[in-house]
Parts: structure tokens; C-alpha cells; sequence
């Protein structure tokens, strides 16, 4: 396929739907607002579900619903947004069933700026959320890398039964670069043998739940939790390395700053030895 000018926030939007995503919950802020603008259109074409909800809350929480059913399903929203989801992304993640989120990064805290920013990182590579639990957290640094990783994004989380989270500084979403989109994927939902699709009376009832008052089953839960993010950190280790051969200094980053600090700094390599480590995934990370 030919090579596109895409804008970041719309890359994201285009390269979910060729992913296969199905439905798709979310609340306007700012600097992502377009990924929702560009969805409002595009999913209803495709016979496709998207709704824009009263809040975050609400959005998160409809996220929760659909991925309980099995669907291909994702939110985005922006670093205040992003908070708000916690206590769903929590429930999401203590009933183990996939869901991706996007957070484009402005500043803060509180209500901040309009800004670029990666403020979020702790909150993205710590779960975020109440409770010991990990998500899976990838980071672009261009339009084709959003393109790719959003992609991704949505395999690993249903590989895993895990929350994806993929996020993006601001100016990421704002950018415009050609890139190379993927082919259509036709949707084509898995048997998932945990699902809740509405098949009562053909198959044995299926509950899905975040909720463990049984103090062994609770252990059980965060054992399972324990195991699967072992699994992850041993194969979905992501990151680009240059000049680290013989480096004295390695400079580790994420996004568009690690790009601009490699493109001012090559020289530094001859001068004083200096490399870049490159992170496509924050969590797991290379160790």
C-alpha cells in the first residue's frame, strides 16, 4: 500500500478500525478530541458502534460492558480524562478481560494545560487503578509507530486478557507524517471460552466479575495475575537501542522527546560517548 499524510490523532482512529475494533466509547478533551471526531463518522459507516458518553466515567464503564461480551472494543481520552477511568480500568482488569485505552498526554496536574506532555507515565506503567495489578503500556514516537502499535495494541490485550494501554505525548496527536496503513481486517470475533455473549441455555452460564469475597479466591485471582504478567515480561519486551555499544552515557526516553534528543544530540555520540534507549513498551520493561 502507498503512503498517506496522516495526522496522529486520526491515525489512531483509521488504524483501530482495520484492526477490527467494533465499538468504541469515549468523551471529548483535548488533544485527542479528533480520534473521537474522526469515529463519530467512520464506525457508523461500517455498521459499527460508537457513542459518545455523558462522561469518562461512563465511557470506561461501557468499555467494561462490551469487553465483558466478547467485543473488540477500546476508549481514548487525555491525561484528567484518563484519571477518571481508574476505577473502571481497575474492574476491568480484576475481571481479566482485554480493553485498550489511549491516552494522549497534556499537561498537568489538576487540569493543567492544553500542552503536550508524559506526566502520565507513573500512572500508566503502575496500573493506575486500585489494586496490584499491571497493563500492558506501548509508546509511539511517530505516526507509522501509532499506526503499528495500535495495531498491536489490540492483540495483546486479547492474547493476554489484559488492558492495553498506549500513550502519546500531545504533540504525537497533533503531528502529521506520511505513513502506511494496514489492510482492512474483516471483524471476526473469537469463541472466547469466558465471554458473557448472550448465549444462555446453549452452553453452561458464565459469570464475569471483579468481585472475590472469598479470601482464597481473591489470592487465586492475583496469582493468575502474577503468572499471565510473568508470561508478558518474557516475550513483549519492546525497545529500540543506537550507539550503545561503547556508550559511557545512555539517555532512556519514550515519544517525540527521545527523538528530538537523538536528533540534536548524534553528535554527543563521538564526543562523549553518549547512547539512546528507545522504549516501545513501558510495561514490561527490558530488563
Amino acid at each position: 500500500m502507498t503512503r498517506e499524510l496522516w495526522k496522529g490523532n486520526e491515525a489512531i482512529a483509521e488504524a483501530s478500525v482495520r484492526a477490527g475494533l467494533e465499538a468504541y466509547f469515549g468523551y471529548p478533551i483535548t488533544p485527542q478530541t479528533e480520534i473521537l471526531e474522526y469515529l463519530s463518522k467512520r464506525m457508523p459507516e461500517l455498521g459499527r458502534a460508537f457513542v459518545q458518553a455523558e462522561s469518562e466515567l461512563g465511557a470506561i464503564n461501557m468499555v467494561y460492558g462490551a469487553a465483558c461480551a466478547g467485543v473488540r472494543v477500546m476508549s481514548t481520552s487525555s491525561s484528567p480524562g484518563v484519571s477518571l477511568m481508574m476505577e473502571g480500568l481497575s474492574y476491568i482488569a480484576g475481571t481479566e478481560i482485554p480493553a485498550v485505552l489511549v491516552n494522549v498526554m497534556r499537561g498537568g496536574p489538576g487540569l493543567g494545560n492544553i500542552a503536550p506532555a508524559q506526566g502520565d507515565y507513573n500512572q500508566a506503567v503502575h496500573g493506575g487503578g486500585h489494586g496490584d495489578y499491571k497493563s500492558i503500556v506501548l509508546a509511539p514516537a511517530s505516526v507509522q509507530e501509532t499506526i503499528d502499535l495500535m495495531v498491536l495494541s489490540f492483540d495483546l490485550a486479547e492474547k493476554y486478557r489484559s488492558i492495553c494501554m498506549v500513550i502519546l505525548d500531545g504533540s504525537l496527536g497533533q503531528m502529521m507524517e506520511p505513513a502506511q496503513m494496514p489492510e482492512m481486517r474483516p471483524i471476526q470475533r473469537a469463541n472466547w471460552d469466558w465471554a458473557t455473549d448472550g448465549r444462555m441455555g446453549k452452553r453452561e452460564r458464565r459469570v464475569l466479575s471483579s468481585i472475590y469475597l472469598d479470601p482464597v479466591q481473591e489470592e487465586k485471582m492475583n496469582l493468575r495475575l502474577i503468572s499471565r504478567w510473568r508470561t508478558i515480561q518474557a516475550n513483549e519486551v519492546r525497545y529500540k537501542e543506537y550507539f550503545l555499544d561503547d556508550a559511557e552515557f545512555v539517555i532512556i526516553g519514550f515519544g517525540t522527546w527521545i527523538l528530538g534528543t537523538f536528533i540534536l544530540g548524534v553528535w554527543a555520540v563521538y564526543r562523549v560517548g553518549r547512547g539512546w534507549l528507545r522504549l516501545n513498551a513501558h510495561r514490561p520493561m527490558p530488563v
